[in-house]
């Protein structure tokens, strides 16, 4: 099984050894002992975690690990279900992957083969439930919305935890709703609501392909925003102010669809500094 086209700036542009280090990485391990078990220097591990996360365009070695192990896990599971239902002679169900896949080759597939097939069925995934229709949602789980038939499970209007937050960087409010329009493209509206009532906002609209685009409203700290969407319920957003990265944000929906985690690495300085905070869907 070989990989659907290629996109920039993926997780599909990731190396066997990046994919390797990372994996390590999800396992505890740290720079150090993982340059002394695979035998590398530590600058050697720390380029290669460099080069994976500009690929990528999410700014946290940890987070990135993460999300290929998120991946990895996705797909042990749909070939564990897919052999159950071999195994009792159930009939094959409609599967977008299935489309995309061509013949399978005589000889068996190649290392690298198999560490980019468990990240392009993901992929493969994330593309087609953007044109294509899905499984109706159980009568016990919020819907989602829809675009030409397809269900996103990050779109709608979520609600920031906020009792969370320290009492001293608390807002009143923060609301974000993300729709997704027939061509594909994203819409973003973000609104804060301070301590003393007045309120910011920030809009923008931006393909899935990690190219910035100009944002509008009064967020003075920020004036771009790059989308990326790994898997169909995480997005990663790039801010940017005059050029330069401000921060990274990974929003990750929960199974229930009723809640999701923000993970953000702040850049400035050279230094990095990540949070998480929490969501609720309101709409």
């Amino acid at each position: 099984m070989t990989a659907p086209t290629r996109l920039s700036g993926s997780l599909e542009d990731l190396t066997v050894k990046e994919l390797e280090i990372l994996q390590l990485l999800t396992t505890g391990h740290t720079v150090k002992s993982i340059a002394a078990r695979l035998g590398r220097s530590e600058a050697s591990i720390n380029e290669r975690l460099r080069d994976a996360r500009r690929k990528t365009g999410i700014g946290s070695s940890r987070e990135l690990a993460r999300l290929v192990e998120a991946h990895r896990a996705m797909c042990e599971k749909a070939d564990t279900q897919k052999n159950r239902d071999r195994d009792i002679d159930l009939p094959a169900s409609h599967d977008p992957e299935d489309e995309l896949a061509p013949p399978a080759s005589a000889g068996p597939p190649s290392s690298k083969g198999r560490f980019v097939m468990f990240i392009a069925i993901p992929l493969a995934a994330s593309l087609m439930i953007m044109v294509a229709g899905s499984m109706s949602p159980s009568s016990d789980a919020p819907a989602t919305h829809e675009t030409g038939g397809a269900q996103i499970p990050l779109a709608g209007s979520w609600l920031l935890d906020v009792a969370r937050l320290p009492a001293g960087e608390r807002p009143r409010r923060v609301t974000m709703n993300l729709s997704v329009s027939l061509d594909g493209k994203w819409s973003t509206l973000v609104e804060i609501v301070n301590p003393d009532g007045s309120t910011r906002q920030a809009n923008s609209t931006a393909a899935l392909d990690g190219v910035p685009v100009p944002v509008s409203g009064n967020m003075d700290f920020i004036d771009t925003v790059a989308l990326r969407r790994p898997s169909p319920d995480t997005l990663v957003m790039t801010l940017g102010k005059d050029g330069n990265p401000v921060s990274t944000r990974v929003y990750t929906v929960a199974k229930d669809k009723r809640s999701m985690t923000e993970t953000i690495v702040w850049s400035g300085n050279g230094m990095q500094k990540q949070e998480t905070t929490y969501f609720n869907r309101i709409g």
